[in-house]
């Protein structure tokens, strides 16, 4: 079932319209498919005269929306013959951050990405896309398997940056984050990275220091979540869309400024 946004309301309303006269029609009934396709085309401008005007909170919904592709998606969708590989050999592993070697139009790669989950068990599996300093260091040694084979590397970037919690930082988070993003620059290969969702803070800089770095519709890219950034400049994360219109967190502005 398609899940709706706030500023989604009209279409939604529209929608459900729609499917009502959708469950009326019959064969012996009234021929209504001329209102349901007059209905779909007004519920298609609205959605689009939408879209067309989201403000900056607006796109931060829309990279979040649960119903999203995710990193598996794309993964399943583009890689052929994929191999997962686990594990930092240093800890353990990440389930946050996923990776292996498979092929991409024919072209051996090696893909790394961050994973939110999709529902509420698969979130908690994947911590959010919140990774830890092993994620990081898995991902520093996927890169430089690629590195070692000459195989180019993909990431998807959808997190809202790595974990904070105590038990990262003990590990050393920050050095983990630096390193990933030392090996991105220094590795022998392409490095391809794609913001898919959410990209947020080092935790998403981590897979992004790419030799190409792109962007899908919508997508957000920032140094800080818009709710920390709230929670520092008035201490109250609630103030969040006020501070994704501050931090600008649009495609459109980073092309401008490029």
């Amino acid at each position: 079932m398609r899940q709706f946004l706030d500023f989604e309301k009209s279409v939604a309303e529209l929608e459900n319209k729609i499917d009502e006269l959708r469950t009326m029609s019959g064969p012996d009934g009234i021929n209504i498919a001329d209102e349901i396709t007059r209905l779909g085309e007004k519920a298609d401008r609205q959605l689009r005269a939408a879209y067309a005007r989201l403000t900056p909170g607006q796109k931060v919904q829309v990279a979040r929306h649960a119903q999203r592709p995710h990193t598996v998606d794309y993964i399943g969708t583009l890689i052929t013959e994929f191999s997962p590989l686990a594990g930092d050999r240093l800890f353990g592993e990440d389930k946050a951050i996923i990776g292996g070697v498979g092929r991409f139009r024919d072209q051996p790669v090696v893909v790394i990405g961050t994973e939110r989950g999709a529902e509420i068990e698969t979130r908690l599996k994947h911590n959010f896309g919140m990774a830890r300093p092993e994620g990081y260091r898995k991902a520093q040694r996927l890169m430089r398997l690629a590195g070692r084979f000459g195989l180019p590397v993909l990431t998807f970037i959808d997190t809202s940056g790595a974990w904070p919690g105590i038990d990262a930082e003990a590990r050393g988070q920050a050095e983990a984050i630096a390193r990933s993003i030392e090996t991105c620059l220094s590795v022998p290969v392409p490095v391809i990275a794609t913001v898919i969702g959410e990209g947020g803070s080092g935790g998403a800089v981590a897979l992004g220091a790419g030799d190409r770095v792109m962007m899908l519709e919508h997508a957000i890219y920032s140094v800080i979540s818009p709710e920390a950034c709230a929670s520092i400049l008035w201490r109250d994360p609630k103030q969040a869309p006020a501070a994704a219109d501050a931090l600008k967190l649009t495609a459109q502005d980073l092309l401008q400024l490029g």
